[in-house]
């Protein structure tokens, strides 16, 4: 009888969630302090874009701030906050802080607690992006639980990783994650109170919401009012969906790349990639074509070389995709810690077995000041020549904040050449280089949070422009966004302002 209750009780334990991991569990200060000192010596060992946008006093600093903070902090979800504060940091789009796994499908079943809707930044405000009958679509929002929403959106800046101190790259970070951001800075709450505007009134108002479950705010993103503007972000594009051209009139064509991810040199996509374009700048040539919009809105990226022979037939100059590039050991640090399901005890042997180290040796084999660099002989500095049927006219060249890693690169290429006129917003990803390549990642043993980021410092083959800025993203010479009205409509402002401009020449 003793046994069968025993049976019963602890089943009925087994089924109850207090057994899961919540974010918003208890976290021991020294189980921080001790991730946090792992965390700071891997960054330091292994990243090299440590202080690529910050001094070795400003790293000092924020790390000194963490250690203040976690004496403040009594749960994993405050911890992994201060975690991702020091990620945001550093300035780069590649970096990453992710929950353990267990927390995360806690957060899964979370049943209530979620802002419902998403949100949108359109011409300078954050509207409502749902169609519902509580707020209208497109209302601006003011005040969320009576805080400003501007003061929540900066503090939210820290889930999403930037280039420098880009910012635009953080809107469409908070685009998708508005309602699991805000749970992470402000926690859950049954009711928010939505104080708005619209449009058309200017008068304020409120509007008290249910919250909703975590599944549910990802079903009301996935019916988000600008869908049909900006899946394509999100989509899993098939091979013809990935690249187009079209010739819009007599003297101008558009080029519309959403991404770099045709494989390498070796594979078919990319081959019939190379295809393509060396057809499609045929044509251009033929037609006598005079302007060229090349479009690489919401392209975040790909595999070489194809972003560099792209720009081989828009350029007349030889290149390189890098000046300089370098990462900061020879032998991957602190293993134990890396994010891999090869057991501790083996890694070493997995590392040997892969010529991983090896691998980094041969692709930066100089040494200087305690760093590792490349070559001339290395891929990357190969001097690469323009096509001989590149275009030699006026260029367009379309951009917005999820322009990012080889696609950045390539933008900011574009952008160099003297005849491009650059119409958008903002890139996430940096104008003179960036830290991409080669992803590392790193679990912290206590805490289970995972950690990324990407290796290889670079400089890109890229001239110095006075608008241009070290720690930004590539920044348009007309800037401009998506107006509210086009928004409703489901217009694109962006290329219609080009269009526009071309009507002027006329």
């Amino acid at each position: 009888m003793r046994k069968l209750l025993f049976c019963q009780i602890l089943l009925c334990l087994l089924s109850i969630p207090l057994f899961a991991q919540s974010i918003d569990d208890t976290f021991a200060k020294k189980t921080m302090q001790s991730d946090l000192k792992i965390f700071k010596k891997i960054r330091a060992a292994a990243n090299s874009g440590l202080y690529k946008y910050r001094t070795k006093t400003q790293i000092d600093s924020i790390y000194q701030w963490a250690e203040q903070a976690i004496e403040e902090s009594s749960t994993y979800l405050d911890f992994y906050n201060i975690i991702c504060q020091l990620t945001d940091f550093e300035g780069s789009a590649h970096n990453a802080t992710r929950l353990a796994a267990k927390y995360k499908e806690n957060l899964r079943r979370e049943e209530s607690g979620y802002f419902p809707y998403p949100i949108k930044w359109i011409a300078g405000k954050w509207i409502v992006n749902f169609e519902n009958e509580a707020i209208p679509v497109g209302a601006e929002i003011l005040k969320i639980n009576g805080v400003p929403i501007e003061e929540i959106i900066l503090n939210l800046y820290k889930y999403h990783t930037t280039d420098g101190v880009n910012s635009t790259g953080k809107r469409t970070g908070i685009r998708s994650g508005f309602s699991i951001n805000y749970r992470f800075r402000y926690g859950r709450h049954e009711e928010y109170v939505v104080t708005y505007k619209t449009h058309e009134d200017n008068s304020v108002k409120d509007k008290t919401l249910n919250s909703v479950s975590y599944a549910s705010y990802w079903k009301n993103f996935n019916k988000r009012f600008s869908k049909s503007f900006d899946q394509i972000y999100y989509a899993d594009l098939k091979e013809n969906e990935k690249y187009k051209y079209e010739q819009i009139n007599a003297s101008t064509g558009h080029l519309t790349i959403y991404t770099f991810s045709m494989g390498n040199e070796k594979s078919a996509t990319h081959k019939r990639y190379l295809a393509f374009l060396d057809s499609t700048f045929n044509s251009i040539k033929l037609a006598n074509i005079e302007n060229l919009i090349v479009d690489v809105r919401n392209n975040s990226g790909g595999t070489d070389p194809n972003d560099l022979v792209t720009y081989s037939y828009l350029t007349n100059r030889t290149f390189q995709e890098n000046t300089q590039a370098w990462i900061s050991f020879n032998k991957i640090p602190y293993l134990k810690y890396a994010y891999t399901k090869i057991p501790r005890f083996l890694r070493p042997i997995g590392v040997v077995f892969t010529g991983y180290n090896r691998n980094f040796r041969k692709q930066f084999p100089v040494e200087k000041d305690g760093n590792y660099f490349q070559d001339e002989t290395s891929d990357d500095r190969q001097i690469r020549k323009p096509r001989d049927n590149a275009f030699t006219g006026n260029i367009y060249l379309l951009i917005n904040p999820e322009v990012a890693s080889a696609a950045s690169l390539f933008a900011a290429m574009v952008a160099g050449i003297e005849n491009t006129t650059v119409i958008g917003e903002e890139t996430v990803g940096g104008y003179f280089g960036h830290n991409g390549h080669t992803p590392l990642g790193y679990i912290l043993p206590e805490s289970k949070i995972e950690t990324f980021f990407s290796v290889v410092n670079l400089e890109q083959d890229v001239p110095r422009k006075s608008n241009q800025k070290y720690n930004r993203g590539i920044i348009p010479d007309y800037k401009v966004s998506q107006s509210h009205k086009d928004y409703l409509q489901h217009e694109d402002t962006q290329l219609e302002f080009v269009l526009e401009k071309l009507k002027e020449k006329l």
